[in-house]
């Protein structure tokens, strides 16, 4: 809990047994935490087994691999449901340190911004961290022409580290992204078309054998969702085309000051955006 409001943390697991017991042992030591929602996507080793002998977590499976951004999508509908007014997302391969959610948090409680992203550029720690060369350098293309299209000047589109306000994702239609990669991409443009803020925040990250990574092929196919994304917002901006993420009839921000008083029904049970998840 932070000056009232109620903090739940969202991993979204695959695979991840190796590392989650890290990841938990220093999310609970975040005093502001209220709750820990995982959501595993069909792993194939121990992670749900893990995650269910882990103290304070709450555990949802997905019967079969239906993809990170499926992933992403029950998990906030979860925490939605679960009362959040500020939601974490922190990938479970202890990659992203959790000690920065305290200060995530404060900036989106005190009404700074409805989003902040753990930054691996800001302060250099992208390479230092054990990033390959080729994909900071991927990184850096990429998220230039997308602050070129998106009107934005952030560090990076392509972190895995986000805090989100209730305000925020009930604005959003975050259902209507892919089920891949993509998501994460998609997600942040959704942001900006609707005319909220972005903060970032420095973040040490750390590259090794067991943390997960997308493969060059992969990398490849995210690259240009990514690409697409930007163009297809752009487009719309200019009203060219029309496209379900970015509707013409969008409405305003509704979060410029503190949202401590803000959805707080959200706490007595689901609302719309936060319907029973299925497998």
């Amino acid at each position: 809990m932070y000056q009232g409001q109620r903090i739940v943390v969202v991993m979204p697991a695959y695979n991840a047994a190796q590392t989650l017991r890290s990841t938990w042992q220093e999310v609970r030591a975040q005093p502001v935490v209220d709750q820990i929602i995982l959501v595993d996507d069909g792993s194939r080793d121990d992670t749900v087994a893990v995650a269910r002998s882990l103290d304070g977590v709450a555990v949802h499976v997905h019967a079969r691999n239906r993809g990170y951004g499926a992933n992403q999508k029950t998990c906030y509908h979860l925490a939605l449901a679960a009362g959040a007014d500020i939601v974490i997302m922190i990938h479970p391969d202890y990659q992203y340190t959790p000690k920065l959610i305290p200060a995530m948090v404060a900036l989106i409680a005190n009404g700074v911004h409805p989003c902040v992203l753990g930054s691996r550029i800001l302060g250099g720690y992208a390479l230092k961290g054990g990033m390959p060369v080729w994909k900071y350098l991927a990184n850096r293309v990429l998220t230039g022409i997308e602050n070129l299209l998106l009107g934005a000047k952030l560090s990076e589109y392509h972190t895995g580290y986000r805090a989100f306000s209730r305000t925020l994702l009930e604005t959003l239609d975050f259902t209507a992204n892919a089920d891949d990669f993509v998501f994460d991409n998609q997600m942040l443009a959704q942001i900006l078309w609707h005319g909220f803020t972005i903060g970032e925040i420095s973040c040490p990250t750390n590259y090794f054998p067991e943390a997960s990574s997308i493969d060059f092929p992969r990398s490849v196919r995210y690259g240009l969702g990514c690409l697409t994304t930007a163009i297809t917002f752009r487009l719309a901006r200019w009203r060219l085309i029309r496209s379900k993420l970015f509707p013409t009839n969008r409405p305003s921000p509704v979060e410029r000051a503190s949202p401590a008083n803000k959805n707080r029904a959200g706490r007595d049970g689901p609302t719309s955006s936060a319907r029973k998840i299925g497998d």
